[in-house]
């Protein structure tokens, strides 16, 4: 089982505080703009990346729309991670990227 936040909510914590961010875009998608911090781990790509994760910290998953970021938290979830799917992904954010 995983949570989800809205995008608003994501921003508002963003701005308050450094989120552990992953990023499961692809790298075309990743190189096109990224939240400055995320780690970048493309969704298949993820089983054999995962070790780069700590099971004890809490992670926010981030595509493009919402979809990818939510199969990762499902994945990652069964793995006992913990992990908050960001409902509506970089195509909502209204923020800066790099």
């Amino acid at each position: 089982m995983f949570n989800s936040i809205s995008m608003q909510e994501f921003e508002q914590k963003w701005k308050r505080e450094k989120l552990p961010l992953v990023d499961v875009r692809e790298i075309d998608e990743w190189q096109s703009g990224h939240l400055d911090g995320a780690i970048h781990i493309p969704l298949n790509d993820l089983s054999d990346a995962k070790e780069k994760l700590n099971k004890k910290q809490e992670y926010y998953v981030m595509c493009y729309s919402g979809a990818r970021s939510a199969m990762a938290c499902q994945q990652l979830a069964r793995e006992g991670y913990k992990v908050t799917n960001v409902m509506g992904g970089i195509s909502a954010w209204r923020g800066e990227t790099v």
